[in-house]
């Protein structure tokens, strides 16, 4: 495939930068941090506010906005064909709880201004041209990751989803009626020809070639556990040491087995442990129970189920001669995916007409293109963010790079309109 297609549909037209930017500063309000970051948990008030706010952007725009029986949110704008499945862009509004300003929302702001630049031209596409927001991407507050359109991607039942609960009990179900935004059409049951996700890289490797675009060609495996840890609450001043069952020993030293596994299987495995809860949690109590997650990822499937025989092999030698007590679940198996050669060329074409320094590119985090890719052409397009840091309050990029993305977003959208078959 050529670049023509760009150039005949629409190659002149560019994303208003400052605007862009601008709405990443006014939608970081919603939920702000003192520390510059925010915390916009999925189905929580702060995330029903921003939701209207993309909802308003979007119809000042003359975009029809409708939402799913699962929250996912659809800013349509019309094509001259009203019977072409739209091509779409999408990411997240949701953030971790120290989350930061561009995770996410990059990719549903870079769409806006997509929007916004056709509107401003008048531009008319063949295909419909759609903006989602994915609901429940980073999976904080109701594991697993992606829940929305994993369901929409028939990877999860939506009575599955709905039945998960947050670490207060409350159902998902629940707070996504409670926010207003149950919404009737049955989750999946939407047409798409195309799907294309910005998103800041969440590396450093961008950022360490002086690279202003990644053209994402896939994203690699990964898998979550939970582990629940019990052994005996005992007074610290007078349970000899022989004598305890301490749960968090035990998982000190499963913790410190994740990393040895992830060193083991490197170097481009990884593995972590990011939430642990101990139990009675009392200075002078020795804990008898600990909760937490592990986190292990690789570009190679056979990879990451080598790493988890691995370390359940060491999990299960360090409990027993703890004597404690082991359950051990799989809550998330998401396969390397591989994504779309002729979307891929889209975006590889559109970062070339601006000149862009760019370089090929695995994803080492989840998306929800990771999904989409199991029921349309799909991939992305990164941009660099500073020094590589994201899910922290400190998350950084630059608005000239940020643009750069939302142009090369624009001109992949374009292109794959004149290209795809009717």
């Amino acid at each position: 495939m050529s670049s023509s297609g760009v150039l005949q549909a629409g190659g002149n037209i560019t994303v208003d930068g400052t605007a862009l930017w601008a709405d990443i500063l006014e939608t970081a309000r919603i939920g702000g941090t003192p520390k510059g970051g925010i915390r916009r948990l999925t189905l929580t008030e702060e995330d029903r506010q921003v939701r209207a706010w993309f909802a308003a952007a979007c119809t000042s725009l003359g975009c029809t906005v409708t939402h799913d029986s699962m929250g996912n949110q659809f800013a349509r704008r019309p094509g001259r064909d009203a019977g072409l499945p739209p091509i779409t862009m999408g990411s997240h509004l949701d953030t971790q709880p120290t989350g930061g300003k561009f995770d996410g929302i990059v990719g549903v702001l870079g769409g806006l201004a997509v929007l916004r630049a056709l509107h401003a031209s008048g531009h008319e596409t063949r295909h419909p041209i759609e903006l989602i927001n994915w609901t429940n991407e980073e999976g904080s507050r109701f594991a697993p990751a992606m829940l929305a359109s994993g369901v929409f991607a028939g990877v999860f039942t939506e009575q599955e989803a709905l039945d998960k609960t947050d670490r207060d009990g409350i159902r998902f179900g629940d707070a996504l009626a409670a926010i207003g935004y149950r919404g009737a059409s049955p989750c999946g049951q939407h047409p798409v020809a195309a799907y294309f996700e910005l998103h800041i890289e969440q590396g450093p490797i961008l950022e360490a070639e002086e690279k202003t675009i990644g053209i994402v060609t896939g994203v690699q495996g990964m898998r979550w556990y939970e582990v629940t840890l019990t052994g005996r609450d005992s007074h610290a001043g007078t349970t000899p040491m022989p004598m305890r069952a301490d749960a968090l020993l035990a998982a000190a030293r499963i913790i410190e087995a994740v990393s040895t596994v992830a060193l083991a299987h490197g170097p481009d495995a990884v593995g972590t442990v990011g939430l642990l809860e101990n139990r009675p949690n009392s200075r002078n109590v020795v804990p008898g129970e600990v909760f937490f997650t592990i986190d292990l990822r690789h570009p190679d499937d056979a990879v990451v189920m080598a790493m988890e025989t691995d370390l359940r092999g060491r999990i299960e030698q360090i409990v027993t001669d703890a004597g404690i007590a082991l359950a051990m679940e799989r809550v998330w198996d998401s396969p390397a995916v591989h994504f779309d050669p002729a979307c891929i060329a889209s975006v590889r074409t559109a970062t070339e007409s601006f000149g862009y320094p760019a370089r090929d590119i695995v994803s080492g985090a989840g998306h929800d293109a990771a999904y989409m890719a199991r029921v349309a052409p799909t991939t992305m397009i990164f941009v660099p963010c500073a020094g590589g840091l994201s899910h922290n309050e400190a998350e950084s990029a630059e608005p000239g790079d940020v643009a750069a993305g939302a142009n090369v977003l624009l001109r992949a959208v374009l292109d794959a309109d004149a290209r795809l078959n009717p």
